[in-house]
């Protein structure tokens, strides 16, 4: 590795500051830089002075004269977007990134764009436009259900289909809500929070209840999905890691045509009861076949929420790595003393 300096002046300082944001949020995003490049940042007005890993210059020149070039487009900028823009350039180099973040599905009800924030959630985004089945698979806060709520309000927008259908499995309530009072919306409510939360993020709170009336949204527990046929519709199944192996069969054989389905959930987090398998698990291994499938994997790396929840799930990973591994040596242990 080799140390030198090199200066990059840009004539640009307000461009500068939306990109690097408050002089608080920008001391972490300087620091998050420099650990991530091997390269030390010295801003003054509009020169930005690099000092360190000289092999990584052209990678942090590239980032920030992109960055700077997507600010002065009038863009909201959050001060994580140049982290996730060196995640993106480092893993494709040649990846421009106006093409990721300016890549909008819909706009929110308050007029911000959503797009995606990172290759996954690109790589999701265009699965979802080009095919009629698609998986969303990874750890929670990356994106996978509220992009696909966007999608669904796009397509809808855009009269592709005619409504939209929002299920996940009650697990907690064992599929049997029969017995608990209210009507059906009152009793599924708590289970289908985060796709009202995206739903009321996309769309005026009273334009969702109209619809929610006229029954182009309806939201749903999986239970209720049995004996239907879906057609011209966007469906999303959420929290798939519960569905059984018969429940997710039952789903995807309810898809009509005109219509287009997301599968999301996270395999670590499966929470059906006893030895039960999950039914996503198995349809990932079952329909990788498929062409017209896409399997879209998000890591701890995609997590869109507070920074802390990243390293939250890395360790977590980290952890289960660990485990696996000295799963494996005990086994190998068993295996050689029983040969002996």
């Amino acid at each position: 590795m080799s140390t030198s300096s090199e200066k990059l002046v840009f004539n640009d300082q307000r461009a500068l500051q939306l990109v690097f944001g408050s002089p608080s949020a920008s001391k972490r995003v300087i620091a998050e830089l420099e650990r991530g490049t091997g390269v030390r940042l010295h801003i003054r007005g509009t020169e930005i002075a690099l000092e360190g890993n000289s092999d990584n210059f052209a990678l942090v020149e590239r980032l920030l004269h992109q960055m700077v070039a997507l600010a002065r487009t009038g863009r909201p900028m959050v001060p994580t977007d140049i982290g996730r823009g060196l995640e993106i350039l480092m893993e494709d180099p040649e990846t421009k990134l106006t093409k990721v973040f300016d890549d909008v599905v819909v706009n929110k009800a308050n007029g911000k764009p959503i797009a995606p924030r990172s290759l996954a959630q690109k790589r999701y985004v265009d699965a979802m436009r080009r095919n009629n089945l698609v998986f969303g698979v990874g750890p929670a806060g990356t994106g996978k259900t509220f992009l696909a709520v966007a999608m669904a309000v796009r397509r809808l927008i855009d009269k592709q289909v005619r409504r939209i259908i929002l299920s996940r499995p009650a697990i907690e309530a064992g599929e049997n809500l029969g017995f608990l009072p209210g009507t059906l919306e009152e009793k599924v409510s708590p289970y289908m929070r985060p796709l009202y939360d995206g739903l009321y993020d996309m769309l005026d709170g009273v334009k969702v209840q109209r619809l929610m009336e006229q029954g182009v949204i309806e939201v749903a527990p999986l239970a209720y999905m049995r004996g239907r046929t879906l057609n011209d519709a966007f469906v999303i199944l959420d929290e798939a890691q519960n569905t059984t192996r018969e429940q997710m069969k039952m789903m995807l054989t309810r898809l009509g045509m005109g219509t287009f389905a997301v599968v999301t959930g996270d395999p670590s987090q499966k929470d059906l009861h006893g030895r039960e398998k999950s039914g996503l698990n198995h349809a990932l291994r079952v329909l990788s076949g498929i062409p017209s499938v896409s399997v879209c994997k998000f890591t701890g790396n995609d997590v869109m929420r507070h920074p802390l929840v990243q390293d939250i799930v890395r360790a977590y990973e980290h952890d289960e790595r660990e485990r696996a591994e000295r799963r494996e040596e005990r086994r190998a242990a068993e295996r050689n003393a029983n040969r002996g």
